[in-house]
């Protein structure tokens, strides 16, 4: 069992942690609103941190799930950030969805002081966060993975290495390339099943035992045909997530006219007020 830091208690970090609590792993957290933290402990023990620094003192291995590249620069750098607390020889992994540029970034800073660090964003929703079965898409070494492997276990079905530092935050785009194409085009086919006086759900029940199905269409499928948008990863998290995605794109010369289009639908999405709404909103689209 490891000494672990959790910096990050949203709907993805708080059960994430607090899976590693209940495999034994001796864990302090940190979470930028204090009463999270104290619910958090109360529910699995442990310790909470006033700042990230305190969390990652003595740890072996801190963890950090956030929101974007500027909310991951400021609870890993600076005079409190993790960083600040660590010791030579432990492991940052860092399970934020952010750029691959903000990764190659924090690795450079943390192997300058010793410390080694590894991109692994997740994929699985709130859902596989709470029943730890994320999948978690990793970048760095082959020893450093080995060593942190063990511990991302407690919250992974699959954790892979793809590659160096930044290659955990390039495959999860393809994550997110695949699942907007997915929902768009679930979206249209449950429209057209309606316009055309179908029962949608029978549709589903029939199309989703052949080459259409999908985890989109087992699990948000029926919740779409009643205009219920309230179960998972929301549309201005999924548009922070393409604009990375569609920036990349731009550098390395990927043509993503798909994912560009359904970026903009996202942002109409918005318009309507669905800024919280889990990405299934698309369907939203065809109701107003």
């Amino acid at each position: 069992m490891s000494k672990v830091a959790f910096i990050g208690l949203g709907v993805m970090g708080y059960p994430m942690a607090g899976h590693l609590s209940r495999a034994g792993h001796e864990v302090c957290v940190f979470n930028r609103t204090q009463a999270k933290a104290n619910q958090w402990v109360t529910e699995f023990g442990g310790g909470a941190a006033s700042t990230p620094a305190e969390a990652a003192a003595g740890a072996d291995f801190v963890m950090v799930c956030v929101g974007n590249d500027d909310d991951l620069r400021s609870v890993v750098l600076g005079d409190q950030g993790a960083l600040a607390g660590m010791a030579s020889g432990t492991v940052l992994v860092d399970h934020t969805t952010a750029s691959a540029d903000v990764a190659r970034e924090l690795a450079a800073i943390a192997k300058a002081q010793g410390v080694d660090f590894l991109d692994a964003p997740v994929s699985g929703g709130q859902a596989g966060a709470e029943n730890g079965v994320l999948t978690v898409m990793m970048g760095g070494e082959a020893d450093i993975f080995g060593r942190a492997k063990p511990v991302v276990d407690a919250y992974a079905r699959s954790a892979v290495l793809l590659g160096p530092v930044g290659s955990g935050q390039l495959c999860k785009m393809v994550n997110q390339i695949c699942i907007a194409g997915v929902v768009q085009g679930l979206a249209e086919g449950l429209n057209f099943a309606q316009k055309a006086g179908l029962d949608g759900d029978k549709v589903v029940e029939v199309i989703s035992k052949g080459a259409a199905q999908s985890w989109q269409m087992e699990n948000r499928s029926h919740t779409m045909l009643q205009g219920e948008y309230e179960f998972g990863f929301a549309v201005d998290w999924m548009r922070k997530d393409l604009a990375i995605t569609l920036t990349e794109a731009r550098r390395n010369g990927a043509s993503l006219p798909l994912t560009a289009l359904v970026d903009q639908f996202y942002q109409e999405v918005q318009k309507m007020g669905g800024q919280r709404w889990d990405t299934s909103s698309l369907m939203a689209r065809f109701r107003d």
